[in-house]
């Protein structure tokens, strides 16, 4: 199996059917089980509920998601993970990608082994009874194992026993001091093996009763499993701990010194010890595994020594680095009843491939060890609840009855208020529904926002950078930014709409991509060291070729001038942007960074061989009204500009000659704006569009979107911006309705807008 076949870059960004597809290609999902995700006929009937237990009325649903990025002893692993919490899938994700990376978890197990126990009371003379049980030891396996010929045939049955004696209280109804107690040790091979080793227990009563003279009691399997032990183990180097505005080596010692307090602790060795289980009980319900015994056998374990403890050791080991280790009980099982009984716990072993519940239980045991992992990095960083906010707040807008629409506002208002309760969830609903019938009437937000406006290039993408010249328009799309003061240290950034949670790390050596972009805007202005929140509220789509970095950075310098007032300048936030985008794309026009400051319509031509930069500004007689369509792939402008360098590089002369062509194109369309003929605006689009695929900067999504656009009215249509995915323009003067429908229907995001 590949080593890539269970990665899955920004999976959580796809649609339920794209991720459902996506395993299918990648050969995770046979198409029979991708069919019965696809529709739904994998999920527990009530008529097939009713089999199970007792006086059914319905059936209750929990999300199934997807542990990623999981590499156990060499081997990739996709974990079904069935849980209701918030964060959890993500956590564990994240955990495995970053233990992954250096080298993934090993896992080793004992014989799966469940203790059967039969009680003995009343009994003549006990240390004869005690010596006769174990001289007589053969005989009693031999009856239990003749109970369960076809587990003994798989290799299982009864192993061994022992004799523990056990003294009764002064009370007990027996009047006799002493009790023994006989542990049957039986191998249920990869059987739960409960029901088994009752059976076992109940056969041999009787032939107990005969050895010993006393009368047997209780005979019931025992759920402190402690001889079907799982031990897991990771080490990660200190620089893949780094991040979040911490260092890899505060982080290391965060997590030692957290699970130093967990080891003398109760008190927190039980919410340490339900961070494991929060991993293992999500794996062990999606598996059909009885998850209340699991949990037993855990914390009966932790307090083996008689003070409760946790389950994980962290440490420094002798490179430095982070080593984890747990130890746990792990009696589970791949075969049995709830597998054929419920579709959703087959499909779900199908989609694991575990060969044996002995695989299963080391697979488990990692997922114990990275939840813990992930936990306690949380802890020792921006603690548990600023990791979670995003995903707290958008579980209780949820539970509030937000609908679709207003979703991703309710959210952004609940972080924003700081308080993530349901009836605050409530209140802002019913104000956001009222400032959407009576937009006049709305009330201001509680903190200022600045904003970066989005953009459409109509042409000119790509010539651009080598001097040509470049229609561009901001779109009624913007980001905006709000800052506050804070009291934690440091700068903090929110953008509960992708998902994006940090804290700014003060050196830039430690910024990750993502903050080395914005890091800029701090250093320049002399504000890493103040302790900032700064919430952004994003309106264009990440990534998707139209403009949303440079809107982003434009949005937060913007806040950032209005907080401290700074009074800079447009000319001033557009050279700051700039800078920005400079580190996300490379080597960038200039001409988004320039759309989000200035937010006009522009014809632009950068600085270059001497001449100064252009910026023209455009006046149509009438708005353009254009049709703008989302491929929902990720424009990757940095990939595709150093794809276009390096091909103009060796082939000068040749793409020289297609910059020059887009540029005539350019011209050409700024007198057909002036003069509003759209017609012969159209034309220039689709020849643009011609001229951008002969540069490779197109892509099957982008192709089939300007397609199905011209088919359905389009007088032009093209991509825009990078390429590579990301979005296209149409114009559409006529009907731009049965252009949005046609791509809606294929299953492409899309939305109409009039610029100028």
């Amino acid at each position: 199996m590949s080593a890539e076949r269970s990665r899955f870059p920004e999976f959580y960004k796809l649609s339920v059917a794209d991720r459902v597809r996506l395993m299918r290609e990648r050969g995770w999902l046979s198409e029979e089980d991708y069919q019965a995700l696809i529709s739904g006929s994998h999920t527990l009937q009530v008529h097939k509920a009713d089999k199970m237990i007792e006086n059914v009325v319905g059936v209750l649903g929990l999300p199934i998601g997807l542990g990623l990025n999981f590499l156990i002893n060499g081997r990739d692993y996709i974990v079904p993970l069935a849980v209701e919490e918030p964060s959890i899938v993500a956590a564990l994700s994240s955990a495995a990608k970053i233990v992954r990376a250096a080298g993934g978890f090993t896992a080793e197990s004992t014989d799966p082994i469940l203790i059967g126990q039969v009680q003995v009371v009343d009994i003549p003379h006990v240390p004869k009874a005690q010596a006769a049980l174990l001289q007589r030891k053969e005989e009693i396996l031999n009856l239990a194992n003749s109970l369960h010929p076809q587990m003994v045939a798989r290799g299982g049955g009864a192993r061994d026993l022992e004799v523990h004696l056990h003294p009764l209280p002064p009370q007990s109804p027996s009047g006799r001091r002493d009790m023994l107690v006989l542990h049957l040790l039986v191998d249920t091979r990869d059987a739960m093996g409960a029901n088994l080793v009752n059976t076992m227990c109940e056969g041999i009563a009787g032939l107990v009763e005969t050895i010993t003279g006393g009368k047997v009691f209780l005979r019931i399997l025992s759920n402190l499993t402690d001889r079907a032990m799982v031990k897991a183990r990771c080490a990660i180097p200190v620089e893949r701990l780094a991040g979040k505005g911490y260092a890899g080596e505060e982080v290391r010692d965060g997590i030692i010194l957290a699970t130093d307090f967990a080891s003398v602790d109760p008190y927190r060795a039980a919410t340490h010890n339900k961070g494991v289980m929060n991993g293992v009980d999500a794996v062990a319900i999606a598996t059909g595994n009885d998850w209340r015994a699991i949990e037993a056998a855990a914390h009966a374990y932790a307090a083996r020594s008689g003070r409760y403890t946790s389950l994980t050791r962290w440490y420094r080991g002798e490179r430095g680095e982070l080593v984890g280790e747990i130890e746990i009980p792990m009696k589970v099982g791949t075969v049995g009843g709830p597998l054929q009984s419920n579709p959703s716990v087959a499909l779900n072993h199908r989609l694991l491939g575990v060969k044996s519940a002995r695989e299963l239980a080391e697979l488990m045991g990692a997922v114990g060890l990275a939840q813990n992992f992930s936990a306690l990095r949380a802890l020792a960083t921006e603690g548990i609840q600023q990791g979670h906010m995003t995903l707290h707040a958008r579980s209780v807008a949820m539970a509030a009855g937000t609908p679709p629409e207003l979703f991703d506002t309710v959210v952004e208002r609940l972080i924003e208020s700081g308080e993530i309760k349901i009836w605050k969830a409530q209140e802002i609903l019913v104000e956001v529904r009222k400032q959407a019938r009576a937009a006049p009437d709305a009330k201001p937000q509680p903190h200022p926002r600045a904003h970066g406006h989005g953009k459409v290039i109509l042409l000119g993408e790509h010539a651009v950078v080598y001097g040509s010249h470049a229609l561009a328009a901001p779109v009624p799309l913007a980001i905006q930014a709000a800052v506050q003061d804070a009291d934690s240290g440091g700068v903090e950034m929110l953008i509960p709409r992708w998902g994006v949670e940090y804290r700014l790390h003060r050196d830039p050596a430690h910024r990750d991509s993502f903050q080395r972009s914005l890091g800029i805007i701090f250093d320049r202005l002399g504000l890493t060291e103040r302790s900032l929140r700064i919430e952004v509220f994003p309106n264009v789509p990440r990534a998707m070729g139209l403009g949303g970095s440079a809107a982003m950075a434009v949005a937060v310098i913007r806040a950032l001038d209005q907080h401290f007032d700074l009074k800079l300048s447009d000319e001033q936030v557009n050279e700051l942007a700039y800078e920005c985008e400079k580190v996300a794309h490379g080597t960038p026009s200039g001409i988004d960074n320039t759309i989000a400051a200035y937010g006009k319509f522009l014809l632009y031509r950068r600085a270059s061989d001497g001449r100064p930069a252009l910026m023209r500004e455009i006046v149509p007689p009438k708005p353009l009204p254009l049709v703008i369509g989302i491929s929902g792939k990720e424009s990757l402008t940095a990939k595709t500009v150093g794809a276009v360098r390096e091909a103009w590089q060796k082939n000068p002369e040749i793409y020289e000659r297609i910059f020059k062509a887009i540029d005539v194109l350019t011209l050409q369309g700024v007198k057909a704006i002036e003069d509003y003929d759209l017609d012969r605006l159209g034309e220039l689009m689709n020849v643009c569009h011609g001229l951008l695929n002969s540069l490779r900067v197109s892509s099957w999504e982008l192709e089939e979107m300007v397609q199905i656009a011209r088919e359905h009215g389009a007088l032009g249509a093209k991509l825009t911006g990078g390429g590579g995915g990301g979005s296209i323009i149409a114009l559409c003067p006529r009907e731009p309705e049965r252009v949005l429908g046609a791509l809606r229907d294929q299953g492409y995001q899309a939305l109409a807008v009039n610029i100028g």
